[in-house]
């Protein structure tokens, strides 16, 4: 029934202790490397594929690895051989510490190692031969300190008994200490007779209880000397002294004195050190002669806070005294934190969350009380804190959100300062690298751009250049530009422009037509290569740049190429015409602007050039005298008309003038031969191209076009109308042109009307007249121009019988211009 619970009671333990995740394990001393320790493995329930994978690892205190972990079965094996009288020389359990890292979870299992003793020491003495001298007078019960055995081993196998043989007259007496050790006395059984022997030898053995059992020996030799009846006797029983860990070799701790009443030999004092260890041997030293002890090498708080000396004080004659010496060593702050990182992450994402692991690390100081109290910080302003996770390990967590723009490498310091005076501190130093997150868009050099490019540029010629950065890194922070759909008068933006994708220059596929377009608004896209991408747009205005590409295009007097086949243009002057009258206005336009749209007239030719002058900037022609009756009836004047481009460029206008009273005076100047001489111009062609396709109809061509031309000849002259042939030439763009300002000044004509039947006089209609005459319909009506047919004759049935001419002339001026077929 005890068995069981007994069982029981061991199992609770071991879980008890693995949730506190501390395993406990035992091993004798002594065991060959690679001797198994445990199942780390089965006892913290880990697969043993996750072992390589989570990273684990054996961390032992102390500078000497004793154990591994092997990571193919899960086992902790032993690293070295341990002895457990080495390690633990003076401690009654020896116990190694060892953690175990398991960096994937950033967990530490603390283990527990018990190190049992086998008997693998033999007890010793520290002097196999002794030598001791007692009088004769001695009586009989007298016990004199032997030398005492030293076993490492613990336990049972630790020193357990003495014996002694060899001589009747003695015996041997073991006293119990307070501490539980055994004091061997020699015991004079029977008086001592110099005469009778003046040696005896003596074999004390020391014997421990292994099994089997191990046996260490001493000789003694005893001396039997004459009468001393006065032993050495110490100052004190007990001597303390306290000394800092820090005092320096050969310092003089403490000095005992014992005295002797006798004289000569049996009254000199020798001093030596009894029942001490070879440690302590080690680190005091005594002056035989002084009693004087001294430091023999460094002391170490660490390794040792306070020793016992026993001190024995002999005289001549073999009468002794003893003493106790305690020496108590104080701690001095000698020894700085130490800081060991167990895991930490070398990279860390900039999106990491607050709160995130990246190091654990653990802080230990050797000193004792406020000298070994740490305390842990982190040096400078970073984005991390310390975190107490259990005992002297820390954790270095993120305080907040990382941002790699700002800072994308810290050291950070770990500092540990102990509670000494003054404190010793040590540091360690973390190396973190912030890994980039796509988390910024591209942004423009320029809120907005501008760009200035003069037409008829060359295809592709560079408009300019858009520029973007991205904060970001690598793939993240590489832009490319693309323009934003669009249309530009019906036609899709990318078949006028184009940026290059890499480097956002921005380029014009074909060349740009101010008269047509303008400007361009278009929008620029820059795109990084994350994932997903972040962008930005930015506007970008193309101003097209006008240059001096149309010359001037005269619209009144009609050119000569827009009136072909039609009429030729006359302006009717009356003789009584003084200086300054307005002959007529020479109307152009240009589809430039600005300076190339600025227009200037000049009279360049004339038939009396002394009669005409034409208005520099209104293009209007005046006489520049009065007529006078030598000047010839007909007068051709020619005009030319400048822009203000680089160069300028230019077009003429010509002008025929009439000068005559009337119309009707007119008309006889407007006599068949400028008509014959007109169509025969065209006849001619006709001719020569006749002649070229077939000459068999050269001569009937030339009878049938003087018959038409000898019936044409008889008939009076003929006046016809239309306001869109005398306003064909201004053409489509005539509304867009007069809105430019090209035609600064109105004017108002009179309309002069006749029919084709052979009838002298004329009818006018004045601008603002009351009525018109009856027989008149207008053909325009939104025209400021009326057109007019003849009155119909009798028995034409209100019907019109032929075209009618129109002779217009300003409403202010006596004058009258017309067109004759």
């Amino acid at each position: 029934m005890q068995r069981p619970r007994a069982l029981l009671w061991v199992m609770l333990l071991a879980a008890w202790e693995a949730a506190w995740g501390q395993l406990r394990y035992s091993v004798p001393e002594e065991m060959p490397k690679g001797s198994f320790v445990g199942d780390v493995a089965k006892d913290l329930r880990l697969q043993l594929p996750e072992l390589s994978h989570r990273g684990m690892r054996i961390l032992n205190k102390g500078r000497t690895q004793y154990f591994a972990l092997d990571g193919k079965t899960g086992h902790l094996v032993t690293a070295e051989r341990i002895d457990r009288e080495q390690l633990c020389r003076l401690v009654e359990k020896c116990a190694l510490r060892c953690e175990l890292i398991v960096e994937g979870e950033m967990q530490v299992y603390r283990i527990e190692v018990e190190i049992t003793d086998i008997n693998d020491n033999t007890p010793s003495f520290k002097e196999i031969e002794l030598e001791e001298r007692i009088s004769e007078m001695t009586a009989p019960g007298s016990r004199f300190p032997l030398p005492d055995a030293h076993d490492p081993d613990s336990g049972r196998n630790s020193l357990q008994s003495y014996e002694l043989s060899g001589d009747e007259h003695f015996s041997l007496a073991v006293q119990t200490g307070p501490g539980g050790d055994q004091r061997p006395e020699l015991v004079l059984a029977k008086a001592l007779d110099r005469e009778e022997a003046a040696f005896h030898e003596l074999v004390l053995r020391a014997m421990d209880g292994g099994d089997p059992a191990r046996t260490g020996t001493a000789r003694i030799r005893v001396t039997v000397l004459d009468a001393n009846d006065n032993a050495p006797v110490f100052s004190q029983a007990e001597y303390t002294v306290r000394v800092p860990e820090d005092v320096s070799v050969g310092s003089t701790l403490l000095i005992v004195t014992a005295t002797d009443a006798d004289e000569g030999v049996n009254g000199h004092v020798e001093y030596s050190l009894k029942k001490v260890s070879d440690r302590t041997s080690n680190i005091f030293h005594l002056d035989s002669e002084s009693g004087e002890i001294s430091v023999f090498r460094i002391l170490d708080y660490e390794e040792g806070d306070s020793y016992e000396l026993e001190v024995q004080a002999r005289d001549g004659g073999g009468l002794f005294d003893a003493a106790k010496v305690t020496i108590i060593v104080t701690d001095v702050n000698d020894n700085a934190p130490e800081i060991s990182m167990r895991s930490a992450l070398s990279e860390i994402s900039e999106d990491a969350p607050s709160g995130t692991v990246v190091a654990l690390l653990h802080v230990e100081d050797h000193d004792s009380g406020p000298n070994g109290e740490v305390r842990c910080s982190l040096d400078g302003d970073v984005p991390f804190r310390l975190e107490n996770s259990h005992g002297s390990y820390y954790r270095v967590v993120t305080a907040r959100e990382l941002d790699r723009e700002q800072v994308s490498e810290y050291n950070v310091t770990v500092r540990a300062a102990d509670g000494g005076s003054p404190a010793l501190q040590s540091s360690a130093v973390l190396a973190l690298r912030v890994l980039d997150v796509n988390d910024n868009a591209p942004v423009f050099a320029e809120e907005r751009y501008s760009a200035r490019l003069a037409e008829n540029n060359a295809a592709g010629a560079l408009v300019l250049t858009v520029r973007a950065t991205d904060a970001d890194w690598g793939q993240n922070a590489r832009v490319r530009y693309r323009l934003s759909e669009g249309r530009v008068r019906g036609a899709p933006l990318s078949s006028y422009v184009s940026v290059q994708a890499e480097t956002g220059a921005l380029y014009a596929l074909r060349s740009l037509d101010y008269e047509q377009v303008r400007e361009l608004r278009l929008w620029v896209r820059a795109e990084d290569g994350g994932a997903p991408a972040l962008s930005s747009n930015v506007s970008v205005l193309l101003l097209v740049v006008d240059e001096n590409d149309n010359a001037p295009q005269v619209l009144y007097p009609p050119p000569a190429a827009l009136r072909a086949g039609s009429a030729a243009a006359f302006e009717v002057v009356p003789r009584s015409a003084e200086a300054g009258y307005l002959v007529a206005k020479v109307v152009a336009v240009d589809a430039d602007a600005g300076r190339n749209a600025w227009l200037s007239y000049e009279l360049v030719q004339a038939s009396e050039p002394a009669l005409f002058r034409v208005g520099l900037h209104s293009g209007e022609v005046r006489t520049a005298r009065a007529v006078s009756e030598r000047d010839a009836a007909k007068q051709r004047v020619v005009a030319v008309v400048k822009d203000h481009g680089q160069p300028a460029l230019s077009a003429t206008a010509t002008l025929h003038v009439v000068l005559a009273e009337s119309l009707q005076e007119a008309l006889p100047e407007l006599s068949d031969r400028d008509a014959v001489s007109e169509l025969m111009s065209d006849v001619n062609l006709i001719l020569v191209v006749s002649l070229s396709i077939v000459s068999l109809l050269f001569v009937s061509t030339v009878i049938f076009v003087f018959f038409f031309k000898f019936r044409q000849s008889r008939k009076p002259p003929i006046f016809i109308t239309s306001d869109k042939e005398l306003y064909s030439t201004l053409g489509s763009k005539a509304p867009y042109n007069y809105c430019s300002s090209t035609l600064p000044l109105p004017y108002s004509y009179e309309v002069c009307l006749a029919s084709e039947s052979g009838q002298k006089d004329f009818t006018f209609l004045r601008p603002g007249a009351a009525a018109v005459p009856a027989g008149l319909q207008s053909a325009d009506p939104g025209s400021g121009t009326h057109t007019g047919q003849d009155p119909p004759s009798p028995g034409s049935s209100g019907k019109a019988s032929s075209p009618l001419a129109v002779v217009v002339s300003h409403s202010s001026l006596s004058k009258r211009s017309f067109q004759a077929l």
